[in-house]
């Protein structure tokens, strides 16, 4: 998917080579200048690709194009998840000026550039590409959709299980915690099974920040525990 020259790069790249990245706080201010009231992210984000995030919502806000922002972010998520070999060649230390156009060129092919009608993607991905910060392309996305989720008014609902559930059963535990204190009024669930078979059994519910372990794994290190505090 992506130019052979920026991939043999990455492998060629020694190994005692460290990345030295400029410091990104006045770059981002520059990029999402001063936001007005309704352009300011919906929860605050920590760490850089988080800062990131928040300045790339703000900017999509101010420009109107928010919408065609969220789309592209979720192309990009999309291309993360294909390609294994974007994440070592976004990282590669020894990337050119040339390498980092043609990379952000192929990714516009993927996010619709057609679309992009205030250039806030291209914008975004030239702002990464010369503070030499695509490496976090892929930690931004998955901000960014967090933000998009809480400016939706969902609220993420992940179950962990030892194997995947049916419909049914999720459909059923969406119900029960809809109905529950931890979801506001007016929100709404977006749910998600991820699949552990280390918890043996029983499920682990995380609903925003909040997590309860039902796991028989958990149930067997607290048994221990009380044992070994016995004994």
């Amino acid at each position: 998917m992506f130019s052979s020259r920026a991939l043999l790069r990455a492998a060629r790249a020694p190994a005692t080579q460290r990345f030295v990245a400029p410091q990104a706080s006045s770059q981002i201010r520059n990029y999402a200048s001063p936001a007005a009231v309704d352009s300011k992210p919906p929860v605050a984000l920590y760490g850089l690709d988080g800062t990131y995030a928040s300045a790339l919502y703000t900017a999509a806000v101010k420009s109107s194009s928010l919408d065609s922002t969220a789309k592209a972010i979720s192309a990009l998520n999309d291309v993360y998840a294909k390609d294994a070999k974007l994440a070592s060649i976004m990282t590669a230390p020894t990337l050119s000026s040339e390498d980092k156009s043609s990379i952000i060129a192929e990714l516009q092919k993927h996010t619709g550039a057609a679309g992009d009608k205030a250039d806030t993607v291209k914008n975004f991905l030239d702002t990464l590409a010369t503070n030499n910060r695509l490496g976090l392309l892929k930690g931004v996305c998955e901000k960014f959709t967090e933000l998009m989720g809480a400016a939706r008014g969902e609220v993420e609902l992940t179950v962990t299980s030892a194997s995947q559930l049916d419909g049914k059963t999720l459909s059923r535990l969406e119900t029960a915690v809809s109905k529950s204190e931890y979801v506001g009024q007016g929100k709404k669930l977006k749910v998600t099974n991820k699949v552990n078979s280390d918890i043996l059994g029983g499920l682990i519910v995380e609903i925003g920040d909040r997590t309860i372990d039902l796991s028989v794994s958990a149930k067997i290190a607290k048994m221990n525990k009380l044992l070994t505090d016995t004994l």
